[in-house]
C-alpha cells in the first residue's frame, strides 16, 4: 500500500509547487483532477493532448519528485439534464480517459452521474425513497435510458484506450451512491466497472465502511479517504438528512473533518486490514475539506493518522493447505 494526496487540495497553487508539497508530506502519489465539476488547473487533459510531448511533461514534473501518478479523476455529472454540462463533463471525461491511457495508467475515477425526471428536465432527480409510486418508475427510467447505455459505451471506450477500471466515487446524488448501487451497475455493465471507496461519503449514510469494503470485495478499485463527524447536538435531533451548506458549521448535523477528527485510529486500522483481506493493495489517497484546518497542514496530520495505519508490505495473503484425500 502507498500514501498519496489528492492534488486539487492545493489547486490554489501551480503544478510545480503542489507537487513540491506533496513530497514534502511524505506521500508516494498523487491523483489529479481533470475537470468536470473539478478543477483542471493542474492537469488539463485536452491542452495536454494537444501536445504531442504533453502527457510525458506531466509525468516528467510527477516523478522527478519521487511520487506516482495513482489516478486521473473527473468528477463530473455526464448524464446532467442540462445537455450543454453534459456534453462538457462528458467531453472531460473522454479527454481524461484518453489521457490516461497515454500515461499508461490503467484506472480513472469518476462520478456515475445523475439525471433529471424526464428529457425535459433542468436539474438532476435523485431517487433515494421509494414512495409516492412514481419514484420507483423514475429511477427504472433513469437506469434503463440514461444509466447502462451511457456506461456500457463508456466501459468500451475505456478499454480501447487500455483503462481497464473506471472507478465511480460512492457520492450523494449520484445513481451510484452506496455498495449496492455499485454492485448493480457492475453486474449490468461489466467489471471495469469498480469502485473509488471513501467512506466520508458513506459514514452519513450510516453505512460501516468495513463492511462496505467486504461487500464490495474485488470491485474496489481504487481509494480516497475523508473523514466526517456527526454534530452531538444536531444530529440526534435531525438526524443525518442535510442540505444547509458545508459553511455552517454550527447549524449542520454533520461537517467533513480531517482524518481522524471524525472517526479515530482504530477506524482507520480496520478500514486497511479490510481493504487488505478484498486484496486492494494499491494507493490510499487523502483528500481535504475541513474548514478547521488549512490544506497543507490538514493533509500533514491526515497522513500521520493513516502512516499509523497503513501497511505499506505487499499483500502476502498465505494460501490454506490442500485438503489430504481420505
Amino acid at each position: 500500500m502507498r500514501l498519496g494526496v489528492f492534488a486539487a487540495t492545493l489547486q490554489e497553487l501551480p503544478l510545480q509547487q503542489a507537487l513540491d508539497v506533496i513530497r514534502d508530506l511524505g506521500a508516494d502519489v498523487v491523483d489529479l483532477a481533470t475537470g468536470g465539476y473539478g478543477t483542471k488547473v493542474h492537469c488539463d487533459p485536452a491542452a495536454l493532448l494537444a501536445r504531442s510531448d504533453g502527457p510525458a511533461v506531466l509525468r516528467r514534473a510527477v516523478e522527478e519528485r519521487g511520487l506516482a501518478i495513482g489516478a486521473l479523476c473527473c468528477y463530473g455529472n455526464p448524464l446532467h439534464p442540462n445537455r450543454d454540462v453534459a456534453l462538457a463533463h462528458r467531453r472531460d471525461l473522454r479527454d481524461t480517459i484518453v489521457l490516461a491511457g497515454r500515461l499508461g495508467l490503467h484506472k480513472v475515477v469518476t462520478f456515475s452521474g445523475c439525471p433529471g425526471d424526464s428529457g425535459q428536465a433542468a436539474i438532476p432527480n435523485w431517487v433515494t425513497y421509494p414512495w409516492p409510486p412514481e419514484q420507483v418508475k423514475l429511477r427504472q427510467w433513469q437506469w434503463e435510458h440514461a444509466l447502462l447505455p451511457f456506461w456500457a459505451s463508456q466501459a468500451q471506450f475505456a478499454l480501447e484506450h487500455g483503462v481497464t477500471q473506471l472507478c465511480l466515487e460512492m457520492h450523494a446524488v449520484n445513481a451510484v451512491y452506496n455498495p449496492e448501487t455499485l454492485l448493480e451497475l457492475r453486474r449490468l455493465v461489466g467489471d471495469v466497472i469498480v469502485a473509488c471507496f471513501n467512506p466520508g461519503h458513506l459514514f452519513w449514510q450510516g453505512v460501516d465502511p468495513v463492511h462496505a469494503i467486504r461487500a464490495l470485495g474485488a470491485a474496489v478499485g481504487h481509494v480516497h479517504i475523508t473523514d466526517t463527524h456527526a454534530d452531538p447536538l444536531n444530529a440526534p435531533a435531525h438526524g443525518l438528512l442535510d442540505a444547509k451548506p458545508f459553511y455552517y458549521e454550527h447549524e449542520r448535523c454533520w461537517s467533513w473533518r480531517t482524518v481522524g477528527y471524525g472517526h479515530g485510529e482504530e477506524t482507520w486500522r480496520e478500514m486497511v486490514v479490510a481493504l487488505r483481506l478484498a486484496g486492494y493493495d494499491d494507493a490510499i489517497v487523502v483528500q481535504h475539506e475541513d474548514t478547521m484546518l488549512m490544506p497543507a497542514a490538514g493533509l500533514r496530520r491526515s497522513l500521520e493518522m493513516l502512516g499509523r495505519a497503513v501497511v505499506r508490505a505487499p499483500l502476502a495473503v498465505p494460501e490454506p493447505p490442500p485438503v489430504q484425500a481420505s
